[in-house]
């Protein structure tokens, strides 16, 4: 699971928050009872003491006077729940009441983590990927590819766009088949408008699913954030933090690249994250509309070089999806 310590701690802290609400809910539904029946307390003091008693004797081996305290608490309880019927209240009403019964809102069971711990850690991950509405409509299951002509072809490959296609999905979900087992990173590169980024979408939900770290950035508002560390406008905490999710988390997406305005800072901070997650073995997906020799041109052959060598490079051809879609779309 592609959770950091900070992670962790704070899908525990959720469950400590909830443990506190469940205990102060059953203290409040407890004074309640106590106030409305005096009795009550006196029957749960009388619970308590023959349940103490009844675990000295086990200890102590004396095991066949054990079963008098045990009839003592069954007559206790069935009093007890009497009074709460009578009343009007479920028999259970003082009992811990829990989000997950499973694990009791602990996040465990025994010393595996719960289903619950699974989908909080996937909440989390999701939230923190700034991907979460996208991926609903953006997906594998989603993804056509009817868009991608048949006829229009790759000089270069002999390959149609639909064929193009359909060989970068296959490398995507292989991708993602073999993320646990294999570091490789992706550059998705052709025109505006035929899917690049969508794919990445595709790949982080299946990603994020499997409870893997996914953070997406615009190439703009990654090196703005560089930007703010490098010219004293963010904290010294909240860089370190911003660099240990940028280098660190289990699978960065960054889009678009080429649309910022590109410098020598930019194309420094680029090499430097290319080249320390490369050195981290942290799978990175770049996608940019950018030709290969536009890109080697802008950003140096040094940051090409890096991902010439390191990474899976995917061209999409064919004609603008959005624009494709504006055009068949039925007009009100």
């Amino acid at each position: 699971m592609g959770l950091t310590n900070e992670q962790y701690n704070t899908i525990m802290r959720d469950y400590q928050r909830q443990q506190l609400i469940n205990r102060q809910e059953l203290a409040e539904r407890t004074e309640e009872i106590y106030s409305r029946f005096p009795e009550f307390s006196k029957i749960d003091r009388d619970i308590a003491s023959a349940s103490t008693a009844c675990a000295r004797r086990l200890l102590s081996e004396e095991e066949a006077s054990v079963e008098e305290l045990r009839d003592e608490i069954a007559r206790l309880s069935a009093k007890r729940g009497e009074i709460l019927r009578k009343a009007g209240y479920p028999e259970d009403y003082l009992t811990p009441r829990y989000k997950c019964k499973d694990c009791q809102d602990t996040g465990y069971i025994g010393s595996d983590k719960c289903h619950c711990f699974r989908q909080a850690a996937i909440d989390l991950l999701y939230t923190q990927s700034n991907l979460r509405e996208i991926l609903l409509e953006e997906n594998f299951s989603t993804f056509s590819l009817d868009y991608y002509s048949k006829e229009l072809t790759d000089p270069v490959t002999g390959l149609s766009a639909a064929q193009t296609a359909k060989r970068a999905l296959e490398e995507c979900k292989r991708f993602v088949s073999e993320f646990d087992q294999k570091f490789e990173n992706l550059f998705l590169y052709g025109d505006t408008g035929l899917g690049k980024t969508f794919l990445s979408h595709c790949i982080a939900k299946e990603l994020l699913d499997g409870t893997h770290s996914v953070i997406y950035f615009s190439s703009f508002r990654l090196f703005e954030l560089f930007a703010d560390s490098a010219f004293g406008r963010n904290q010294i905490s909240s860089q370190a933090e911003m660099e240990q999710h940028i280098f660190d988390c289990d699978f960065l997406i960054i889009d678009d690249l080429g649309t910022e305005l590109v410098n020598s800072f930019v194309a420094s901070e680029l090499f430097h994250v290319l080249n320390e997650r490369i050195m981290r073995s942290k799978s990175t997906l770049i996608s940019t509309n950018l030709s290969l020799a536009t890109f080697a041109d802008t950003y140096s052959e040094r940051v090409f070089s890096r991902i010439s060598s390191n990474y899976t490079m995917l061209k999409l051809i064919g004609d603008d999806i959005r624009l494709q879609k504006k055009i068949s779309a039925p007009r009100g």
